[in-house]
């Protein structure tokens, strides 16, 4: 008997449906090391080191998400159909993370997840709340505001030499501790925290490990049950490859009971019990109060299917290289590079000392994309896996001849 449409769908992600994998164009090995520039039509429109802010989707990846505009122009999916495509992308973002399905929610931006954990936990005075200077703005704004309506102390840790490492914790974490809040990979220079000696910190303390990892999950490899970290939420338009209006958010299993969500809707519905009373979901899809941005969800879906394809080791292990050999290239050059040296991730950021027009004028001209800062006064500059040592070297010319 042929399967129905969502028996099909449920055993078989609607993303992979509508967009199936492209096979990768024959390259050279040292132009193309994880076989995968023709995936990315930005790569003919000039050398773009700029994924830290917005990576470019593959061409499998936009091509689910014409495939779900075409299906919403003739036939609209059924809200069950959109509902599995969310499951399948939870599955998936999980076994990314090394997460149970169940532990893993979809909700609309990096800082969703950060507000439910923080509102979770019953911040009152006396209490202490650990983050450091190489955070995203959104830990602070949020911070600020529970300081001055519940008295909580807001401590931050001051970085050293653009790294803040678990001893300089240590100095600020104690008894009345209830979480420690970090940016896994820093938005400002790419350092990359160790999660896994904060989470011992922290649990040793009686405090919660809670992660931004928008800069960090699809870009290096990671484990959530090997780290210890008990929150972690992402955006999915960078490092994921996907698109804006969808996060992905672990809670450890454990502690689901402890955070619970601060909104509710259709979405929590498990069971009708009549009488206009409901049971609710009791996993991380209780964070999925209504309508998801479903068009985002099918991106996300297949964007995972690429990145489990690629291999995010093998996405390490390129991109880190190309950031160690850029720094290498700027530090030889003079210039002052604000990422500790041997850093793992592959963001890398300086502060260039030079007429900021300059700067942006010669990079213009050899069409190369990174992100200017700090009122154009540093660069951001972040390879992707689709990116090469020649687009390196490029940029490095640029930077050399900045007398």
């Amino acid at each position: 008997m042929k399967p129905t449409r969502r028996e099909f769908i449920g055993s078989v992600s609607a993303a992979a449906v509508l967009a199936p994998p492209r096979p990768a164009t024959p390259a050279a090995a040292d132009d193309d090391p994880l076989g995968v520039r023709a995936d990315f039509p930005v790569v003919e429109e000039g050398v773009y080191l700029n994924c830290a802010y917005i990576a470019p989707s593959p061409v499998p990846v936009a091509d689910a998400v014409r495939k779900f505009h075409d299906a919403k122009t003739r036939s609209p999916l059924s809200l069950p159909a959109m509902m599995d495509e969310a499951a399948a992308a939870r599955r998936k973002f999980g076994r990314l993370i090394g997460a149970a399905e169940r532990e893993v929610g979809l909700l609309y931006s990096t800082t969703d997840g950060e507000n439910i954990v923080a509102r979770s936990l019953g911040l009152e005075a006396g209490d202490n709340v650990v983050i450091d200077d190489l955070h995203y703005q959104s830990t602070y704004v949020l911070y600020q505001r529970l300081a001055e309506t519940t008295g909580v102390e807001v401590r931050v840790v001051s970085s050293r030499g653009g790294a803040a490492p678990v001893e300089a914790f240590a100095e600020r974490i104690d008894a009345r501790t209830r979480v420690v809040s970090v940016a896994w990979v820093s938005n400002q220079n790419g350092y990359h925290h160790d999660l896994k000696a904060l989470a011992e910190l922290a649990h040793d303390r009686g405090a919660y490990l809670s992660a931004d990892a928008v800069q960090g999950v699809g870009m290096l490899d990671f484990d959530v049950k090997e780290t210890g970290v008990d929150f972690l939420t992402t955006g999915t338009y960078k490092w994921l490859l996907a698109g804006l209006g969808v996060a992905a958010f672990y809670v450890r299993d454990e502690l689901l009971d402890l955070v619970g969500p601060d909104r509710f809707g259709h979405l929590h519905v498990e069971e009708s019990l009549g009488d206009y009373r409901y049971r609710l979901y009791d996993d991380a899809r209780k964070y999925e109060y209504a309508s998801l941005s479903f068009e985002s969800v099918f991106q996300l879906s297949a964007a995972l299917d690429y990145l489990h394809r690629v291999g995010v080791p093998n996405i390490e292990r390129h991109t880190v290289g190309l950031a160690h050999r850029l720094q290498e290239g700027l530090t030889a050059q003079g210039h002052a590079v604000l990422t500790p040296r041997g850093n793992r991730s592959s963001i890398v950021a300086l502060e260039h000392g030079r007429d900021a027009d300059m700067v942006r004028r010669s990079l213009d001209e050899a069409r190369i994309k990174v992100s200017f800062r700090a009122g154009d006064t540093q660069l951001r500059i972040s390879p992707a896996l689709f990116n090469n040592a020649a687009e390196i070297d490029a940029l490095l010319d640029v930077t050399g001849a900045w007398a």
